[in-house]
Order: structure tokens, then sequence, then C-alpha cells
């Protein structure tokens, strides 16, 4: 048998195989991934044709334009990646604006190409949608065992919080994905957020991030509201709604005035469909419920976004 040689394309996908116990065999990642530590020194085989650093409107803009014309927003190195001499690729299908998708990878069939590398396409939509993709990467790099004990364990968690907070009256959430345009979250949050005791607004479980206006938000009229965009680590988002707050009148919200208004780092979670989808529902758990649950690992993923957030941000 063949030594396994892993290339992850997508951050969820190097978390997954991570967590699998597979690390030693990942010889590949992309520019996104971050996460665990240890796998950092590992070559980078893309890179985005996306300014990270440009205001949220800015990046939309830049997407649209590139959509429009057909470009995708990602460049694969290819000699680098026969290079590497993989023989399993991860990639992803759910959304081609967030990473690298098979449309990326079309030379793998072209002759310059050694060898003929297992191409696994990740595509998770709904909250169960993660077991399926934990146990379709464990087929693929022989870590069944492994899979079985990982979905289990995040099962178990999943279902404590749901068992915890099940006769809890339900408070309402929007959560945000994007800041500018205002996007609500779709795919699996509505489904996070019943888990931790709330009711989503505004999208249904496995529906796609959609674009709303705040109107939308005034007439819905949450018991609390989640910044968590897509990419963004936690004090990114702080930054990025210091400068959109002065687009629509926050502060007039009543989850504003009442401080149930959060940011979040959605970056490490949320949206990325990986094993920290469970501490994601921990951290809306704690949002929703702070009286209750208190999980020390994820303290510094949020903070509470009050009417003197401007004094708030002086601080740090």
């Amino acid at each position: 048998m063949s030594e396994l040689r892993i290339v992850t394309l997508t951050a969820s996908a190097t978390e997954i195989v991570c967590a699998l116990g597979a690390e030693r065999n990942l010889v590949g990642i992309s520019h996104e991934c971050d996460y665990p530590e240890h796998i950092l020194n590992r070559p980078r085989c893309t890179r985005t044709l996306i300014d990270p650093n440009l205001e949220s409107s800015e990046i939309d803009e830049q997407v649209r334009q590139f959509s429009a014309s057909g470009v995708s927003l990602y460049q694969v190195d290819e000699s680098l990646l026969k290079s590497l001499r993989p023989n399993v690729i991860i990639t992803q299908t759910q959304c081609e604006v967030c990473a690298v998708s098979p449309s990326d990878l079309e030379f793998l069939g072209s002759k310059e190409f050694d060898g003929s590398p297992l191409l696994l396409n990740l595509e998770m939509s709904h909250l169960s949608g993660l077991y399926d993709d934990i146990l379709e990467v464990a087929r693929a790099i022989r870590k069944e065992s492994a899979a079985f004990e990982l979905c289990a364990a995040l099962r178990k968690r999943l279902e404590r919080i749901r068992k915890r907070t099940y006769s809890f009256p339900k408070r309402s959430v929007v959560c945000i994905e994007w800041l500018d345009p205002i996007m609500i979250s779709g795919n699996w949050m509505p489904e996070l957020v019943e888990c931790a005791g709330g009711r989503s607004l505004l999208n249904d479980a496995g529906g796609r991030s959609a674009t709303i206006s705040f109107q939308d938000i005034v007439a819905a009229n949450p018991d609390v509201i989640v910044f968590l965009p897509c990419g963004f680590p936690l004090l990114r988002t702080l930054n990025e709604f210091e400068r959109v707050v002065q687009l629509h009148d926050w502060e007039s919200l009543p989850a504003f005035r009442r401080g149930t208004v959060y940011a979040a780092d959605g970056n490490a979670y949320f949206n990325r469909p990986g094993p920290r989808l469970a501490d994601s529902a921990e951290i809306l758990a704690q949002i929703l419920h702070p009286a209750v649950f208190d999980f020390p690992d994820i303290e510094n993923a949020y903070r509470q976004i009050t009417s003197d957030f401007h004094k708030m941000k002086q601080k740090q």
C-alpha cells in the first residue's frame, strides 16, 4: 500500500484530517488554513486574488466582478501541487466564493500532472452533513475508526446543549454573515441556533446565505443579533462594525438597547464546516444563556457590543 499523501484545499478539510489523526500525512494546505497551529509549516498550494485588507463592501464588489467575468477568485500552484505528489486532494463544492472548488483543479486530468489522485469534494449545507463529510474523508484516508469516535464525541457535545436548553424560552436570533451589504447566515447556522436554544430568523436550515436589508432586521425585531462575518476574526469584525454602524441606525434596535448584540469570530467558527462547529454551538449557547453556560475555552471568541461601543473600542 502506497504512502498516504494528503493535500487539503479548504481550512475545514484540514481540521477534519487533523481531528482524525492523519496530520503526519498532510503534505500541503491552502492559504486559508490556520488551525491547528502545528500544521502551519506545510506548503501552501493556493492563493486568493481578493485583497483581504479591503473593507467588506469593497470585498463584495471584487467578488461580484470576478463572478461576472467568470474568473475564479483563487489560484492553485500547479507546480507545487505536482511536486507534493498527493494521492488524496480534498476540496469543496459548497461555495465557490469561500474556497478552491473542483473547477480550479481541471488540470489534474492533464497528461502533465503525474498520477491520478483521488479528488474528494465536500459539500455540507445542513448540520448532519458534518458527519457525512467526516466519514467521507475518513474512508479516503483510512481512518474510519477515528471518524466514528469523532462523530460520537461531536454529537454528544451538541446533544448536551440541546437537552439543557430544551425547556428554555426560545429567544429569536439573527446571525449576520456579512456586514456591507448585510447578508444573513444560512446553511447549518439556523440549526446551530436551534441547538443552542434559540430560534433563527430570516432564513431556514439548509438555505443559502442571502442579502437582506436593514429594514428586514428592524421588522424581524430579534431578541439577539450576532455578527459573524465569513473570513473575519473577532478583532476584524469589531473594526468593521465600527465603520458600518454609521450606515444604518443599529443603535435604535431594541436588541442593541438591551445589550444583546454580539460580535463573534466568524473565521475560526460558524462559517467553517468542520469539527469546531461544536465550539460554535457552545458559543451561541453561552451568548443566549450566559447564566447557564460557561465554556472557558471560547471566552475570546465573541464580545458583547453595547450602546457604549466606541468607548469599548477605546479601551482595547
